[in-house]
């Protein structure tokens, strides 16, 4: 039995070994989309649907490595005050590595503008060192000024294999 146990223990300590999780955080500025496409959704007045790509600044740091720049490409359904976003964020990581990141967002709007958003996110993967990177976390973001670009602070944790 004593034997069992010292096994399983050991198993245990290998497999968090394999697997470290990170605390990592990052926050900058998405200007206004580079491009918007609209569309109603013709059900009622106000509905829309869209698709939006734009870039961003970006500080902090993922797995030790500092962040660059980033971009993003989202779609999004929209009426009235109210709104919701899917997309996808690349970072760009000094040395040349990418992490990739999946996101939904809840959006507040005035005047077709978003003010404020809450967002979850996942890491898909990456390239170079962060390839097979896993992750999640949320992010808080409000409007930088009247064009649309949005200030974001992001928290999380990121495993690596």
């Amino acid at each position: 039995m004593r034997h069992k146990v010292l096994c399983v223990c050991a198993a245990l300590v290998c497999a968090t070994a394999a697997s470290a999780q990170t605390k990592h955080t990052f926050s900058g500025v998405c200007s206004k989309p580079d491009s918007q496409q609209s569309v109603p959704a013709g059900d009622k007045d106000g509905h829309t649907f869209t698709i939006s790509s734009g870039k961003c600044t970006s500080k902090g740091a993922v797995n030790g490595v500092e962040s660059k720049d980033g971009a993003w490409a989202d779609h999004g359904d929209s009426m009235g005050a109210k709104g919701k976003v899917t997309g996808m964020f690349v970072q760009n990581l000094d040395g040349g590595d990418k992490v990739f990141y999946s996101y939904s967002e809840s959006v507040t709007m005035k005047d077709n503008v978003p003010q404020t958003a809450t967002a979850s996110y996942t890491i898909t993967g990456g390239t170079g060192k962060m390839k097979g990177l896993k992750g999640s976390g949320t992010c808080k973001l409000n409007a930088e000024g009247t064009d649309g670009s949005m200030k974001y602070s992001c928290n999380g944790v990121s495993m690596t294999k």
